[in-house]
């Protein structure tokens, strides 16, 4: 997935969760954030920075933050490209030949990000971006979340009633060694996590290439659990 209109900029401060004041142009800027976590560990004062311009007039911001550099990589920490880029992974094959992929698809309680037809076996998979990154070790998730869980359940669930049932860590960076559940953070989502892929649920992780203005998904990355 590719973004139009991009520029660099340097991050300076964020005061809430949905905006971030960034010096563009020499310009300070008030942008929207398209991640509502923490993410503190990627926005230092003075980070590199890349932001959309949008095209919409009516807009309070001109600007998404969308990419930061931090150390020697850059990670897209818009929260919708997972999606965008699952997508795109899927119908190339990521998983091998799917057919009739849907998006936000329900089954009994839950809302899962896609369903699809895989090898004759009706599927669910649901998409978690990871952005959180210590000495190429990566973790999910970087605040606690209930709603996670539920997807786990839900998935669980599908798997017991004869569904295939998948979790995709879309982790928005390159070259990391593995991925493994914040117990510290969310001890529930970890359990959860463990419970569900021991039911048969099949939890996946990769990696993205990420430039300034694009995203796409790499390869495989190991998960520990």
């Amino acid at each position: 997935m590719d973004y139009a209109n991009m520029t660099p900029g340097i991050f300076l401060i964020r005061p809430n969760r949905f905006i971030a004041q960034v010096e563009i142009d020499g310009q300070v800027e008030t942008v929207h954030v398209k991640n509502t976590g923490r993410c503190r560990e990627l926005l230092p004062p003075g980070a590199s920075v890349w932001c959309q311009r949008s095209g919409n007039p009516s807009r309070k911001t001109k600007y998404d933050l969308i990419t930061v550099r931090k150390g020697s990589r850059l990670i897209n920490m818009d929260s919708q490209a997972p999606n965008l880029a699952a997508r795109e992974w899927l119908l190339s094959g990521g998983l091998g030949a799917v057919e009739n992929l849907k998006a936000e698809s329900t089954h009994g309680d839950s809302r899962f990000d896609f369903s699809f037809t895989l090898n004759g076996k009706p599927c669910f998979l649901e998409v978690k971006g990871v952005t959180l990154e210590t000495d190429g070790i990566c973790a999910f998730p970087d605040a606690p979340t209930e709603r996670g869980v539920k997807h786990l359940r839900g998935l669980q669930k599908c798997v017991e009633e004869g569904f295939g049932g998948y979790v995709l860590f879309v982790i928005q960076m390159a070259e990391v060694e593995y991925l493994h559940p914040n117990d510290a953070t969310d001890p529930a989502f970890g359990k959860a996590l463990r419970e569900a892929a021991a039911a048969g649920v099949q939890v996946l992780a990769v990696d993205c290439n990420v430039t300034e203005d694009s995203m796409t998904i790499g390869k495989f990355v190991p998960v520990k659990l």
